[in-house]
């Protein structure tokens, strides 16, 4: 898998690859405290970087987002190719999809720099574009299967998704929360 064009790369010399690991380290840190709006100075501070690196090193808030989740973004990615083994297509893209919901609901700021993607972003960018990748094959294989009605779109399931993920992210049960209004929610694609 090849890095996505609005993913910046790893540098190479050895200063700026810590300084670039310094800004991830921290930035995970402060968009876990204060979400997806977190000071970008701030993050800059903890680094113990100046500012004008950390915008060096991303160019933008979402470049920064994508740099922060996209570890992660990749596991969920993982298991949406084990899942397209299932012989239940349709529960496999359930399963999934919850996952992504718990997952966006627990880690503050995903959800949002998701939807904010979804019109930002260019095709085939960053987190988005990898998780609209292996989803859709789970829609396409649930959908020949005769479990998801025709018209459904993984573009469709990741906004809802991360809508159930972005209302319930400050509930004390998030996961929960997020997992019981997925598969509500998912109640409607079944043909």
């Amino acid at each position: 898998m090849t890095d996505a064009p609005s993913t910046p790369r790893r540098p190479k010399r050895a200063d700026a690859r810590r300084n670039y690991d310094q800004i991830v380290a921290a930035a995970e840190v402060e968009i876990a405290r204060t979400g997806a709006n977190a000071s970008l100075e701030e993050i800059a501070r903890q680094a113990g970087v100046g500012s004008a690196t950390l915008h060096r090193h991303f160019p933008t808030r979402a470049a920064l987002l994508d740099a922060v989740f996209h570890d992660r973004v990749v596991v969920l990615c993982e298991k949406a190719k084990a899942l397209a083994q299932s012989e239940d297509p349709g529960q496999a893209l359930t399963d999934w999809l919850q996952d992504v919901a718990v997952y966006g609901a627990t880690s503050r700021g995903l959800a949002s720099a998701l939807l904010a993607g979804s019109t930002a972003a260019p095709p085939g960018s960053g987190c988005e574009a990898l998780l609209t990748e292996s989803g859709d094959e789970l829609v396409k294989l649930a959908q020949a299967a005769g479990a998801v009605r025709a018209g459904v779109s993984i573009c469709d399931l990741l906004t809802l998704v991360n809508a159930v993920s972005l209302a319930v992210e400050q509930n004390p049960d998030a996961a929960g929360e997020a997992a019981r209004l997925t598969a509500l929610a998912l109640g409607g694609i079944r043909p």
